[in-house]
């Protein structure tokens, strides 16, 4: 391994030393949850994914995580890999970093948004074995990578913690937010600057779990253990393995979408969210409609499926000037309702739906399980579009459909501020 700049190794926390908190970025998760290709895995998903207007999300989310991080802890010494897996994200936080250039030398292009590999997380991930905490930015087949790396490292890998940037986040390693990450990772760093034993520096086994992405894009979905990570102890901080629903109720689901088609009026365009419940109303109306992708159908004349499975540039074309309604599901054991496997809602989608009004009365529409929003113990409702501004705006208390003719207000909040370290 070469390094820019010695990174030398501290494996035992001392108050007089500073901590060292590494950054891997994979620049392509995410990529493909705009387009509606239901993630981004292989080449090949990747370029239809640049095709369809794409942008890469990734880097900035780490780059907030890392500026949540250096707001605790002011001067906190961050080292990373060269160009967009890392590098780019810390420079556009304002951390100074130390580079490390893995070996042996990858041959992906560190600058190239589309030409990094799972094979280069690894050699990231093994090139900063030396640093206190390794903050990774990915999805769920990036934890795999990091998984499959910290298992070649034994007993000398560091504790990781994941910035959420994929399509869909099914693991327990990630933060729940990238702001999350950066504190939690300030909280840690904290500890250990202050000794063994100190509240903050301790860590837990989390689960890296992921799907099977073209059994995925059929609608079939098939979560597989892989195996665990050594994570910051903070349980309001992480995500949580997300839940099923092979134990929620039929005609709970059949219920809340009665409920949504009785609300429904002639003329409006509906936008259906991924999950069992929005397909529900789908069916309700007689059509056929994805199970994990985005459709917009109309009440008009019984049902009409306007558009079925879109990208967000296509949602947002549909949306435009035209009266709709959002219609999304919660994550069952996470609680998101946006931000999670539905990227195709995105800021601007909702902005154009929303206008002026009320987001959280009759243009948005959020739908639950009793059974969901108990298994969530109090906890709120988080919103994670990308956009800071727009998620505070979906702040407060929404009314959430629960069955027919049965509802109840529940609090919804951003992720990047549900916690604060």
């Amino acid at each position: 391994m070469t390094s820019d700049v010695a990174a030398p190794r501290n494996p035992v926390p001392f108050p007089d030393r500073e901590v060292v908190v590494g950054l891997v970025v994979n620049p392509v998760a995410g990529l493909g949850g705009a387009a509606g290709l239901k993630g981004s895995d292989g080449e090949q998903v990747q370029r239809e994914a640049l095709a369809r207007g794409a942008t890469p999300r990734a880097g900035e989310r780490a780059a907030r995580a890392v500026r949540a991080l250096l707001a605790r802890r002011p001067g906190t010494r961050v080292v990373t890999v060269p160009g967009s897996m890392g590098e780019h994200s810390a420079r556009d936080a304002g951390a100074p970093c130390v580079l490390v250039r893995p070996s042996p030398s990858s041959s992906a292009d560190p600058g190239s948004a589309g030409a990094t590999t799972a094979r280069d997380t690894r050699r990231a991930v093994l090139a900063l074995a030396d640093v206190d905490l390794l903050l990774f930015a990915g999805g769920d087949g990036t934890a795999r990578d990091v998984l499959d790396a910290v298992r070649e490292l034994g007993d000398q890998a560091p504790p990781v913690l994941g910035i959420p940037a994929g399509v869909k986040v099914y693991s327990g390693c990630f933060a729940v937010s990238p702001a999350a990450a950066g504190f939690l990772a300030a909280g840690y760093a904290s500890g250990l600057r202050h000794g063994p034993g100190t509240a903050g520096a301790g860590t837990v086994e989390a689960e890296v779990v992921d799907l099977d992405e073209d059994r995925y894009r059929q609608g079939l979905v098939s979560p597989r253990l892989y195996g665990s990570l050594r994570v910051p102890a903070a349980r309001a901080a992480l995500s949580g393995r997300k839940s099923g629903s092979s134990g929620v109720v039929p005609a709970s689901v059949e219920g809340i979408a009665r409920e949504v088609v009785a609300r429904m009026r002639p003329g409006v365009r509906y936008v259906l969210g991924p999950g069992a419940t929005t397909q529900a109303v789908g069916r309700e109306l007689g059509l056929t409609t994805t199970l994990l992708g985005v459709d917009v159908v109309e009440a008009d004349d019984g049902g009409v499926l306007v558009a079925g499975d879109v990208s967000e540039a296509e949602l947002f074309a549909l949306v435009t000037g035209r009266e709709a309604v959002v219609v999304l599901s919660v994550i069952g054991g996470q609680g998101f309702v946006l931000g999670r496997g539905n990227q195709q809602v995105s800021p601007r989608v909702i902005d154009a739906v929303i206008g002026c009004g009320d987001a959280t009365g009759r243009r948005l529409l959020v739908l639950a399980t009793p059974q969901k929003l108990a298994a969530l113990r109090g906890r709120p409702l988080l919103a994670d579009s990308g956009d800071e501004g727009l998620d505070r705006k979906l702040t407060g208390h929404v009314q959430v459909i629960t069955g027919y003719r049965e509802s109840t207000i529940y609090q919804i909040c951003t992720a990047s501020e549900e916690f604060q370290g």
